[in-house]
């Protein structure tokens, strides 16, 4: 048994799954097993040591994609784009405080699912009574975070290149204050927040070098050697390996912290 990793079409979720003796290469369209029932979707790669997934429980590749199953998805998202649009219509009628993002079967429609995005709970049993009375299927409300729309949505971040998390991430870590503030990166929304409104996703890939970085100098407010004299330690750039000095007299020196162990 290999394991693979299989693109969903339609939410562009990436799943790794279990192949059971089919000839699958990249690129190849599949049907495979999820937990919302059958779903259409692409061959993307295949995991070289699989014993990572030993203890893990995968769902896995049904078959190859028939051209049955191609035109069964296309009719699909054809459905799809009705359903958004009477759920939509719905929503404002009962003056629900959310925002429907996009409206899903899966292959063999079995299930409906609708997207949402709201800034508190919403009471949304009346709206799933009325969907079920008109499409006749299971319903499932889901809301997301506005980080996912960013996801699907994409843009360019402020660094001039695609956002991350629309080009290569492919879940999300938390992200705090406090990693902006082991950086030394200005408080500023407008520096630390991403195109979602949330704390940049980069904030958290140095994060770990910083603090291991940062305890090789002396803390902030403590008592330090310099060129002229003892002082108090204002600030530390890391980047440029050296440590700010305030002497009694307000005077300023910088430290180098190499220069500082000969």
């Amino acid at each position: 048994m290999s394991i693979v990793e299989v693109k969903c079409e339609k939410n562009h979720s990436v799943l790794f799954l279990k192949n059971k003796n089919l000839k699958l290469k990249k690129n190849l369209s599949v049907i495979i097993e999820t937990d919302k029932g059958l779903e259409f979707g692409k061959i993307i790669g295949f995991v070289d040591d699989s014993s990572k997934f030993d203890n893990v429980e995968l769902f896995s590749v049904i078959r190859v994609a028939s051209k049955k199953d191609y035109y069964r998805y296309l009719e699909n998202l054809k459905l799809e784009e009705n359903c958004f649009s009477v759920c939509k219509d719905i929503v404002n009628r009962l003056a629900l405080d959310m925002t429907i993002l996009d409206a899903h079967y899966n292959l063999d429609r079995t299930q409906l699912i609708f997207r949402f995005i709201a800034d508190s709970r919403i009471d949304f049993r009346q709206l799933a009574r009325e969907l079920g009375a008109i499409f006749h299927t299971r319903i499932e409300l889901r809301q997301i975070g506005i980080r996912d729309k960013a996801k699907e949505v994409g843009g360019i971040g402020p660094c001039g290149r695609l956002l991350c998390c629309s080009s290569f991430l492919k879940s999300f870590d938390s992200v705090t204050i406090n990693m902006a503030k082991n950086q030394n990166v200005s408080l500023n929304p407008t520096k630390i927040n991403g195109v979602c409104g949330r704390l940049l996703c980069c904030l958290r890939y140095e994060n770990d070098n910083y603090v291991q970085e940062k305890k090789k100098y002396p803390k902030i407010g403590s008592i330090a050697e310099s060129s002229k004299g003892k002082g108090k330690v204002i600030s530390v750039n890391i980047v440029r390996n050296v440590y700010t000095v305030e002497l009694e007299n307000k005077e300023r020196i910088e430290v180098n912290y190499f220069e500082s162990k000969e």
